[in-house]
Formats: C-alpha cells, sequence, structure tokens
C-alpha cells in the first residue's frame, strides 16, 4: 500500500439497515389485529408501571425508620467526633470507629435497593463521602484500598501490581494507593469549602464542614476475613484524622461480625445494631398493597399465586424476585390473551368493549365462563347471545362492571375471615392472608373441614373476645363504598349490639347467622363471567420460566431444537432430529444412538453423513459424506460443547473413544 492509498468506510443504505424490533412488536401476531396487539401492550406497560411506581413507593415505606435509623446514629457519630473533649473516656470512645451493623436477612437480591436508598439518602444529607464495595471486587487489601480512594477520589490509584481494569472511567491523574493520601486529600477538601463559609458550621449544600467518611460493605459475610481485618487495622491508625464510619451489610446473623473478626480488631469498633423488617413480612406487605387490592384490574389465579410464593419461599426469600414473577405472569397474561384488552380501569373498558371486532366477540363466546353465563339465561336471550355482536358487547360492559363489584365485595370480607381466625390455635386457615386468599380462590371456603374447625374455636371465646373481634371486621368494612358493603356494616353493627345485650347461646346464634350471611361474598373467582379477562391462569408457564429444571432443559433443546428456536424447518416427528438442526443437536443425537464408550471416527463419519444431506449434495457424489476440515472443526467444536455440558468425557480405557455419562432423554 502507497502513501496515497488508504482505508475507506462506506456505511449500508438505511434502508438495508436491520430494523430494530420495538417491544409492542412481539403483542402483535401476523393474523391479529394489529391494533388490538398495540392497545394490549400499552394497557400492560400502564399497569407495570403503576405496580412499579407503588412497590417502589412500599420498599421506602418499609425502609424509611430503619434508614433514619442509621442516619440519626451517623450523624451523631459525626458530631461527637467533631466536639471531642479531653477526658479519658472520649480518648477511649475517639480510638474506636464507629460501625453500623445492618442485619437485612438473607434476600440478597433486595439488598441493593437498600443500599442504593441509604446511598441516596446520605449524599443528600448527611455527607458527599460515601462509597460502597463488594467483595467480588475486593479480593486482596490492594483491591480494596483502591476501590475505596478511587470512588472517594475520583482519580486513578496506582498499586504495585495493578494486573486489572477496576472498570471504572477515570481522569488520567493517577495517585498512590494508601490512607495517608487520603488524608492529605480529605484535609484539602474540607479545608476549601470551611474557606468559602468560615463563620459556618454548615456548608451551603447542608453538609457539616467536615462531613464523615462512610464505607459501605454489601456484602460482609463474603469479603475475605483477613482483608477485613487490615483495612481495619490501617483505618484505625488514621481515625484522629479521618472521620471514618462502617456500615457492615450482613445477611446472617449479627453473631458473624464475631467470627469473621478476632476480638484484637473487633475491639476497635464501636458497633451498634439496625436489624431490618424480615422478608415474610416485606412479602406480606407487598401482596397486601398489590394483589388483594381492587385497584389493580389484573389478578392472579391460586395456583399462579401458589408457584410465586412457593418460589419464595423455597429458594431467595427474595421480595424484588416476586414482583419481576409478577410482571412476567402479566406479560404473559397480556402476551397470550387477546381479550386481555377488556383487564383495565373502567372508562378505558368500556370504550374496548364498545370497539370488540367481530373476532374478538367469538372468542368472547368460547369463554367457558361465558358459556356457562349463556346456559343460565332465558331461551330468548340466550339467542341473542349467540346471534347478535352488538348485544354480546353490552352485556360484556355489564360483565366487567360485575366483576368489579365482586371484587370491592371479595377483599373486605376475606380481610375480615382472616381477622377472625389469624390468632386461633393451630390457624385452620392459616397464619397468612395469602393462605386464606389462595383457598377462597380454589374453593367455597365455608364447605371445607378447615372452616368448620375455626368455627368450633371461635365459639369457645367469650363474649369479649368476640365483640372485640366483630368490632376489628367493622372498622375493616368501614371505608367500603358499594351498597352490598354498607348493608353488610349496619347488620354487623346491630349484631355487635344485641350480642352485647343478650346471653351466651342466642349470641351463639347469632354470630352464625352473622358470618353465614357474608360468605357467599367469597365464592371462586372463575364462577365469575369473563373471569378469564383479567386473571392468569398458566402456573406451568410461569413456573417453567421461573423454576427452571436445567437438565430438562438442556436436552430438550438439544432433542428439540424447534421447541426454543421455533424455526419450521426443524419441525420433525418424534425421535428425530432435523438435518438442518445446529451441529451440537446432530451430534447429540447421534451419540444418543452409542454404547457406553463412542468411537470418534465412526461418530465423525455419522456427522459427516447428516450433514452433506443438510448441504443438499447428491448421495451419488463422490464426495458425499467426506470429511473435509470445515466439517471436522465444527464436529470437535460440537464435542467439546458436549464435554462441557457433562454428556461425554474423555477415557484412558481407549484414546480414540470417548465415555457417555448420560441415559435417557426428554
Amino acid at each position: 500500500m502507497n502513501e496515497s492509498s488508504g482505508c475507506f468506510v462506506f456505511k449500508p443504505s438505511s434502508k438495508k439497515r436491520k430494523r430494530t424490533v420495538g417491544i409492542d412488536e412481539y403483542f402483535v401476531d401476523g393474523n391479529d389485529d394489529c391494533g388490538n396487539g398495540r392497545e394490549r401492550f400499552n394497557i400492560c406497560q400502564k399497569l407495570w408501571e403503576k405496580i412499579k411506581m407503588d412497590t417502589e413507593i412500599l420498599q421506602d415505606e418499609l425502609n424509611e425508620k430503619i434508614l433514619e435509623s442509621l442516619l440519626d446514629f451517623i450523624k451523631k457519630c459525626t458530631l461527637s467526633f467533631q466536639s471531642r473533649t479531653d477526658d479519658w473516656a472520649s480518648r477511649m470512645r475517639a480510638s474506636e470507629i464507629p460501625t453500623a451493623a445492618l442485619v437485612l436477612g438473607v434476600n440478597v437480591p433486595d439488598h441493593d435497593m437498600t443500599f442504593q436508598s441509604l446511598s441516596d439518602l446520605l449524599k443528600n444529607s448527611v455527607t458527599p463521602f460515601s462509597v460502597s464495595v463488594q467483595a467480588k471486587e475486593c479480593t486482596a487489601l490492594k483491591n480494596l484500598m483502591q476501590r475505596v480512594l478511587e470512588r472517594l477520589m475520583g482519580v486513578g490509584v496506582s498499586v504495585e501490581e495493578d494486573e486489572e481494569d477496576s472498570g471504572i472511567h477515570l481522569p488520567q491523574k493517577r495517585v498512590s494507593c494508601s490512607i495517608s493520601v487520603l488524608c492529605q486529600w480529605y484535609k484539602t477538601v474540607t479545608k476549601k469549602h470551611a474557606m468559602k463559609s468560615p463563620d459556618k458550621t454548615c456548608s451551603e449544600n447542608g453538609f457539616l464542614q467536615s462531613p464523615p467518611i462512610v464505607v459501605i460493605f454489601k456484602d460482609f459475610e463474603a469479603f475475605n476475613p483477613r482483608v477485613l481485618q487490615d483495612f481495619i487495622l490501617i483505618c484505625n491508625r488514621y481515625i484522629h484524622e479521618l472521620p471514618l464510619i462502617f456500615v457492615f451489610g450482613i445477611a446472617t446473623s449479627p453473631s458473624t461480625v464475631q467470627h469473621i473478626l478476632p476480638h484484637s480488631v473487633s475491639s476497635l469498633l464501636c458497633i451498634e445494631l439496625f436489624q431490618s423488617l424480615s422478608c415474610t413480612q416485606h412479602l406480606a406487605t407487598v401482596i397486601d398493597k398489590l394483589i388483594l387490592t381492587s385497584q389493580f384490574p389484573f389478578k392472579l389465579t391460586g395456583k399462579v399465586l401458589q408457584v410465586l410464593v412457593s418460589i419464595f419461599l423455597y429458594h431467595d426469600f427474595s421480595v424484588r424476585n416476586f414482583v419481576k414473577g409478577l410482571q412476567l405472569a402479566l406479560l404473559e397474561h397480556f402476551h397470550s390473551q387477546p381479550l386481555s384488552v377488556l383487564c383495565c380501569k373502567k372508562q378505558e373498558a368500556r370504550h374496548n368493549a364498545q370497539k370488540l371486532s367481530h373476532k374478538d366477540v367469538e372468542m368472547v363466546r368460547q369463554l367457558p365462563s361465558f358459556m356457562r353465563y349463556v346456559e343460565t339465561q332465558e331461551p330468548q336471550e340466550q339467542v341473542q347471545l349467540l346471534t347478535s355482536d352488538d348485544h354480546v358487547k353490552e352485556v360484556c360492559q355489564m360483565l366487567l362492571k360485575g366483576l368489579r363489584k365482586y371484587h370491592k365485595n371479595y377483599y373486605p370480607i376475606l380481610r375480615c375471615l382472616h381477622s377472625l381466625t389469624a390468632s386461633l390455635p393451630k390457624y385452620p386457615l392459616g397464619k397468612q392472608i395469602r393462605e386464606l386468599h389462595i383457598s377462597c380462590l380454589e374453593k367455597n371456603v365455608w364447605e371445607t373441614n378447615e372452616y368448620e374447625s375455626a368455627m368450633q374455636l371461635l365459639r369457645l371465646l367469650a363474649k369479649d373476645e368476640l365483640v372485640a373481634a366483630l368490632r376489628k371486621c367493622a372498622d375493616i368494612l368501614k371505608p367500603g363504598k358499594t351498597k352490598k358493603m354498607k348493608s353488610a356494616l349496619q347488620q354487623l353493627e346491630d349484631y355487635i349490639i344485641r350480642f352485647e345485650q343478650l346471653d351466651g347461646k342466642i349470641s351463639l346464634k347469632l354470630y352464625s347467622q352473622c358470618l353465614c350471611t357474608k360468605m357467599s361474598h367469597l365464592t371462586p373467582p372463575e364462577l365469575q363471567p369473563l373471569n378469564e379477562v383479567c386473571y392468569y391462569s398458566s402456573s406451568g408457564v410461569l413456573r417453567r420460566h421461573l423454576n427452571a429444571t436445567p437438565r430438562t432443559s438442556i436436552q430438550t433443546a438439544l432433542s428439540h431444537p424447534f421447541y426454543f428456536l421455533q424455526n419450521e424447518n426443524l419441525k420433525t416427528d418424534a425421535g428425530t432430529v432435523s438435518s438442518a438442526a445446529p451441529d451440537i443437536c446432530i451430534v447429540y443425537k447421534l451419540h444418543l444412538e452409542c454404547g457406553r464408550l463412542i468411537n470418534l471416527y465412526d461418530w465423525l463419519e455419522a456427522y459427516a453423513t447428516v450433514v452433506s444431506a443438510a448441504e443438499g449434495k447428491d448421495p451419488d457424489a463422490e464426495d458425499y459424506g467426506k470429511v473435509d476440515e470445515l466439517k471436522h472443526a465444527r464436529f470437535i467444536q460440537s464435542v467439546s460443547e458436549l464435554e462441557f455440558l457433562g454428556f461425554v468425557k474423555s477415557t484412558k480405557q481407549k484414546t480414540d473413544h470417548v465415555a457417555r455419562l448420560t441415559w435417557g432423554g426428554c
């Protein structure tokens, strides 16, 4: 290449560029009405934004108390650092680093939200000098020092052996990695602020003139104990120059601090314990605000809710993952149910019902709940429902209104029943309201043996206890706005007055009447017409996505690639694999036909034959089934992938063979 030549880049035409597919495109089927699909996507997006916002507000409310306690602790430590006296007790306390042991529980995925809220509060009201570190990025002392200094000072920090990039884009200026450098930097920064406002104890942004340096260890148990010990020992030597404060994020138990840090190190810390709300209480609050409410039209059936709760209880205790599961159920419902366009607010649902196409009306007629509703009508009405689209649209509006009223009556009565039975011995109807809710979703709860047991235990209560329990129910019913709830409240208040006046036997009879008259509001939702519009019921799909079995999924992908790729060319009869399948699928299928030891050469020959057929070569041609370098490389790569997945391994019995490790397929 001479001096005048060069390389030039020619951008392809914008028409030829690959168009980015929007999320809403996945809601539009090729044979579906585009408007309906996009409408469903918009409704789904609005609902999710509302759920997400309410979840964040709820998270802030639940963490508000503990975060305020933490801020008060940090402010108190800062003031004591600035007003140190010369008495012996103050000097002893001054040699200790204030440390907050924040016990958050084993729901580790939820910790990030709490620490993010804490960091935001610190930077808004206490100090601009707060830094968070994780164990995975601080495997050695030099890494921990480097992360702390870089994130506080905003410049690159040099260490003796800087093997890896910190992953943070920083200015080119670099300083040495030592606490003494941090001390000098802190004095310079605070001196500048003091010169700007010499007569003020606080700077213009509300911080103290000597704000503390807060170091947050997000996953305290995961840190190397030796690294933590050395870091604490070094920081303790500079405690008179730097107002350091530590926050330990603990997932298990406060005693972990004593297990990780020896007494010689823990004695250098002034530790105060902070306990967050338990994850089960957090989940109960989330379910109460997001699921047990008529505010959101989207609902879950009992089996779907049971799947989400089971994953929470038996896997990770993560409320964040529970909400993600709820989001997945929301997306699946609006994607798979075309009539979910009616799962929205009152006015919007009425408008969408009027716009239903003939195809949509036919889908309404095919709903099991609507078919049951038609069977209960008079013959003339049945004819109208089966022949007139306009009449079906009007009836849909009426049924959706009835479904909304059902929810407004269901949840207050559910809370009343839970209030009466939650404190009974052995909790016959469940300790948590979600357990009672799941039972009510699946069957008539008043026909169960558990309900009878609860009623027998309630009859053993003293009259004063019964009256107090019923007054709680009255308080629950007071916010109700429907006519049935107002009527139920009036009847309940009349029963309470009669309870207080009559003897025990008559009051027990009245008590039974009081409960039986209200149980009709707890009928399962599947008995309500058009419940399929609002209720998501595919628990199997949800379990498959959230609680997958890796080996089964891998074997399904290798045996039936069409299941995941959805490519028409991969469709085959049961027990066969298309020659157009990925190489690893072909190699896997061929290995299933072999015994305990597999001859690599025979395996390669069989693979080459299948691939030649996929390439459309003439079977009578001389090069048909021949192994060239490309096929050889593809085969080696596929075998290596199978070995990585654990299906085969090399063996010393025969050098040109591999051993098969798994038996049986999907």
